[in-house]
């Protein structure tokens, strides 16, 4: 972690349930006081409780992972990776949205029977002390000057995306889309007129399928509307290098670039991920430095 990352003491302030499969949980404390909001997308870590033993004190400063890692597995807590959705600053408050999907892993089980008033641990970056600092943080949305764009991902990419939507511009133009388990875990989001969200309801489908399905029509739009041909949207695959999704993390987010036409931003399931990430680069063109792909979690694999 980056050395302005640290670890933040809260307290549940509030549970919402938002859909079947969305649980918003509120957390306040003052020690939000110094967290650091750096992106639309920003991530975090959750450290959740121990059943019978709650939480092992670490160093909210200086190299807390090295003393969490070096500690037994009987307390060590578990680490799970999550978006802000959004964060008040002034009152404290931050809000992040959980999938719940029963008693599969450790935060589904936590936020299942989590109560006002229970404790948790976050660990963020923190405001910089001095201008010499600076404000770093897991923020990947970087559009430039793009004048058209494409968001997709899973339930699991569904709070980034949202509060993406919610801070663009008025003029921007684009394409969202965004997959979960069921019609009625749509969430309600406010988006720019030029921006078109579909939300794609599995319900019972194979996880992937139909958004990979929407996100290939989309990208023949971007061929078609582009002269015809991967030429005229600036392909670059010389060094398109595959990731074995099962031992490598799928992660490549190209640094900012102030000219191209079109940005995508994918996260999600990363061997969904993987093949759209193929398809767009490989198949239509897209150039490397257009395109963020994050795999946020892998079918079958507890994140570490």
């Amino acid at each position: 972690m980056a050395a302005l990352y640290r670890i933040f003491s809260v307290r549940v302030a509030a549970v919402t349930s938002l859909t079947p499969h969305f649980v918003r949980v509120t957390l306040t404390g003052d020690a939000l006081a110094e967290f650091s909001a750096v992106g639309l997308d920003q991530r975090i870590k959750v450290m959740l409780p121990i059943e019978g033993h709650g939480f092992t004190e670490l160093p909210e400063d200086g190299d807390w992972y090295a003393a969490w890692r070096d500690l037994p597995d009987a307390v060590r807590n578990p680490l799970r990776t999550y978006t802000v959705r959004s964060f008040r600053p002034d009152a404290h408050e931050l809000d992040i949205d959980f999938v719940a999907h029963g008693d599969a892993g450790p935060a589904s089980r936590w936020v299942s029977g989590c109560r006002v008033g229970d404790e948790l641990r976050i660990i963020g970056p923190r405001v910089p002390e001095s201008p010499d600092e600076l404000a770093t943080g897991a923020a990947e949305f970087a559009p430039g000057t793009a004048t058209r764009i494409l968001l997709a991902g899973d339930e699991t990419a569904a709070p980034a995306i949202c509060a993406i939507l919610e801070a663009l511009d008025v003029a921007t133009v684009g394409h969202v889309f965004i997959e979960v388990p069921t019609d009625a875990d749509r969430l309600p989001v406010s988006a720019p007129s030029g921006v078109e969200v579909r939300w794609i309801a599995r319900n019972g489908a194979s996880h992937g399928v139909r958004m990979t399905d929407q996100v290939h029509a989309w990208a023949s739009t971007v061929t078609a509307t582009s002269g015809g041909g991967p030429s005229a949207v600036c392909a670059d695959v010389t060094d398109f290098t595959e990731v074995d999704v099962d031992e490598q993390v799928l992660w490549e987010v190209p640094s900012p670039v102030d000219e191209r036409p079109v940005y995508a931003w994918i996260a999600g399931e990363a061997g969904c991920v993987k093949e759209l990430r193929r398809h767009l680069v490989r198949g239509v063109g897209l150039d490397r430095k257009q395109v963020a792909f994050m795999g946020y979690w892998r079918n079958g694999k507890a994140e570490h």
